[in-house]
């Protein structure tokens, strides 16, 4: 099976900044952007943050255009969790990609659309944790959050920490759940008193009335009948006697079945002489015996049917007593009875609560006990991953230009358990030797902050699941040997993600797989297709130009050639 690598496939920009119209055509590996002071480079940045939830500033539409507007197609993992969350928004994937399209308009309104569906700025922000890692001038906030730190870190502590975690997260959520029972029935005493207090009435009731299976139905047919006793018991004589006659008589009436044995008798007498006739004779006797049995029958009903008044009263005062119930507790007396075995599982369980909190809170206490210690393991763990990861960020921004600065991480127990353990993780940078280590969003610049986090994606590279990293402004104030050093670390990043770079030198550009030129027209304005996609000439001129100032000078041709021939041997 193929696998997917995730990327940004291609990026259309439209009225941004000094864009007029670009396209970028990008490549899973290594990717830069170079281009002439204020040929719009940092655009391309800009672009993508926006794609990615960024904030929609209207002083960013080009003059004269009534929107900018970007639109991003992403290959993304079939079976992954960005899919999943397109499709609970009512999006789709277009040929197996994602796209999606964000706009801001001159007055300030924005826009987002997901596989084709409008949906939230919120949304692309949500997603963005999963495809893209945005180190801007004004976009290095991934890894400052302190959530981030202590994840990214989780990451690189990797196997070491797989193992204590999956314990303490049991322990947790154990610990949550006795907690969060216990203070149901310590904080709601009370109400759970009167709730105990309301199911013992209820089903001492039901209890004194002892409810059978249905008899509910029983009472009604019963009351019914005894109701209306003389009515039937006058109906059924009247019958017998209209199929019978009547004994006591004078003389004897014309009824059903003398009638009907006259009938016989008369198709008897000939039935010889033709079988259909025969046939019906036949027909006649059957009457006159189903007639029979039935005129019996009511006779047997008549002599069963009888008023009485008092069993009608103690039917109907205990048909009163079952309706009531039914009525509070179902529609039926079998839901009666079933409300009366849930009622009573209840009531044992509240009448319980005595001896329940006394367990519970042994159990409580000892769950804290065993929460203390294996957030004490998670937290050994995560300082001895932090020393390693402290050291080998370290090490490469002594590579990056920066020799004296130092990296620490610091792993604080609060005490406080939360899902994750009882840590504070936070990345610290000490940028010059004697300057106490801080925050990183306080102890370090723009470019420096780019060359941390570039030195800190690096040392992720494996464990960091986003997929595309975008970089601006990471080689600010270095160049030569360092410059070098930040385009073989940015290669190297890419070798487990794509790579997106704004650069101004040439040494890191020499890198790239894919090299993007940002071109202005002579009017300073940038044309329709001003980003252009370099082959192996264009870039030894474009290097040229960034070397010497000149595309054609021999000398920057000749160091454009070594760059690049440096940078395919080390690829």
């Amino acid at each position: 099976m193929t696998l997917v690598r995730p990327m940004v496939d291609e990026v259309r920009i439209q009225g941004l900044g000094v864009i007029d119209e670009a396209v970028l055509d990008l490549s899973p590996g290594f990717n830069v952007v170079t281009g002439e002071t204020g040929a719009g480079k940092t655009m391309v940045v800009t672009s993508l943050g926006l794609l990615f939830g960024g904030r929609a500033d209207p002083q960013r539409v080009r003059p004269g255009a009534e929107r900018a507007t970007v639109e991003g197609r992403l290959v993304v993992d079939p079976g992954g969790r960005v899919v999943d969350r397109v499709e609970e928004a009512g999006g789709e994937l277009d040929d197996g990609a994602l796209i999606v399209t964000r706009s801001v308009s001159a007055e300030g309104r924005s826009r987002a659309y997901l596989g084709g569906r409008s949906v939230p700025v919120s949304l692309l922000i949500n997603l963005a944790d999963d495809l893209v890692a945005v180190h801007g001038q004004s976009d290095q906030q991934r890894l400052l959050q302190a959530g981030r730190q202590r994840g990214a870190l989780d990451r690189y502590a990797g196997g070491a920490l797989t193992k204590p975690m999956r314990a303490y997260t049991r322990t947790y959520q154990r610990h949550r759940q006795v907690a969060a029972l216990l203070e149901e029935i310590t904080t709601r005493a009370e109400e759970r008193s009167r709730e105990a207090e309301l199911l013992r009435f209820n089903l001492t009731e039901i209890e004194k009335v002892d409810p059978k299976p249905g008899e509910d139905v029983e009472l009604a047919a019963e009351e019914e009948r005894l109701g209306h006793a003389d009515a039937l018991r006058g109906a059924a004589d009247t019958a017998h006697e209209s199929l019978l006659g009547d004994p006591a008589a004078a003389f004897e009436a014309a009824n059903v079945v003398s009638l009907l044995g006259t009938a016989r008798n008369a198709l008897d007498a000939v039935r010889d002489h033709d079988p259909e006739l025969a046939g019906l004779a036949d027909r006649l006797a059957e009457a006159g015996y189903l007639i029979s049995d039935v005129a019996t029958d009511l006779a047997a009903y008549a002599e069963s049917v009888d008023a009485d008044p008092a069993r009608l009263a103690v039917v109907q005062e205990r048909r009163a007593e079952v309706t009531a119930l039914v009525r509070k507790h179902g529609e039926s007396v079998e839901q009666v009875l079933e409300w009366a075995r849930t009622a009573a599982a209840r009531l044992t369980e509240l009448e319980g609560d005595d001896g329940r909190i006394d367990e519970l809170r042994a159990e409580h206490a000892e769950l804290t006990e065993r929460l203390a210690v294996e957030a004490g393991e998670l937290t050994e763990v995560r300082a001895r991953a932090a020393e390693r990861f402290s050291a080998a960020v370290t090490a490469e921004l002594a590579a990056l230009a920066m020799p004296h600065a130092r990296v620490e991480v610091a792993v604080t127990a609060t005490g406080e358990y939360g899902p994750h353990g009882a840590d504070e993780v936070e990345v610290r940078l000490a940028p010059h030797p004697g300057s106490p280590p801080l925050p990183l969003h306080k102890g370090a610049s723009g470019g420096e902050l780019s060359r941390v986090m570039l030195a800190i994606e690096v040392v992720f590279a494996g464990a960091d699941p986003v997929p595309t990293f975008v970089f601006d402004e990471v080689d600010a104030g270095v160049g030569g040997k360092a410059a070098v050093e930040i385009g073989r670390r940015l290669a190297r990043l890419a070798r487990n993600a794509q790579v997106i770079v704004v650069t101004h030198l040439p040494q890191v550009a020499a890198f790239a797989d894919q090299h993007l030129v940002v071109e202005k027209s002579s009017d300073g304005t940038v044309t329709r297709s001003g980003v252009t996609a370099l082959d192996r000439e264009g870039r030894l001129r474009e290097l040229s130009r960034m070397l010497a100032g000149l595309e054609d000078s021999e000398l920057g041709r000749a160091h454009a050639e070594e760059l690049l021939q440096l940078a395919d041997r080390e690829r």
